[in-house]
């Protein structure tokens, strides 16, 4: 019997063990492969004489899933994280708790869904004090890109992206999606030099309300989502 309940007790110990792997996804902002530094100048264009600097960049990512095909293995919790290029630590997200199962996508979005916005603000990592919350009705902003460059046409040459929005038709809010081939940690490069290259700072470099180019740049701002 005291055989018996031992057995037990390691059989129920493995298998909690089992279900309570973590996995580890870095979101590293890039500029041109290298990592993102702010206030360091680099060129956007190689064929113009342009200097630009990064001087915040800040995003949500939200509802993190994992999928072995069209299989949902895993889904994180109360999923709110606001990366920050200030705070390296904030790159790293630890997936906790998910079932010993194969994945091969990941599955997030760049901001923060409707229902939440409609709750006006919380706490954590969507506290208002972050600097990244409008107010009730405009809700949070699911990317921050700011910096200097001599491309733009504006006082000090500054730039300034503020995406968001969440009621119709403004909604701004993208959902990614990656193939995985690393079951233990995976890196998502952020290239933010590819999204302002699109943009064109000289013709768009401000924009601070919820919008149709907002909806538009939010589309461009997932497109620099990628897994080597």
């Amino acid at each position: 019997m005291k055989h018996s309940i031992i057995l037990l007790v390691l059989f129920i110990g493995i298998k909690l063990n089992a279900q309570t792997n973590e996995f580890l996804v870095k979101f590293k902002p890039i500029v041109k492969q290298q990592e993102l530094k702010l206030n360091e100048s680099f060129n956007l264009f190689y064929i113009l004489k342009d200097s630009t600097q990064i001087t915040k960049l800040k995003f949500y990512i939200s509802a993190i899933q994992l999928y072995n095909d069209k299989e949902l293995v895993y889904t994180e919790k109360n999923s709110y994280h606001l990366i920050d290029a200030s705070d390296t630590n904030s790159y790293f997200i630890n997936l906790k708790a998910f079932p010993n199962k194969a994945f091969n996508n990941i599955k997030f979005n760049l901001g923060i869904d409707s229902a939440t916005n409609a709750k006006g603000a919380l706490g954590g990592a969507l506290d208002p004090t972050k600097g990244m919350y409008w107010a009730w009705h405009s809700g949070y902003i699911n990317f921050k890109l700011e910096g200097i460059s001599n491309l733009c046409n504006t006082r000090n040459n500054g730039f300034e992206f503020h995406l968001g929005g969440f009621s119709y038709p403004n909604n701004s809010l993208q959902t990614i999606k990656l193939d995985v081939s690393n079951n233990k940690a995976i890196i998502i490069n952020v290239d933010v030099a590819k999204f302002l290259a699109e943009v064109g700072l000289g013709k768009t470099n401000m924009i601070m309300t919820p919008s149709k180019t907002a909806v538009e740049l939010s589309k461009q701002a997932a497109g620099i989502f990628s897994i080597n």
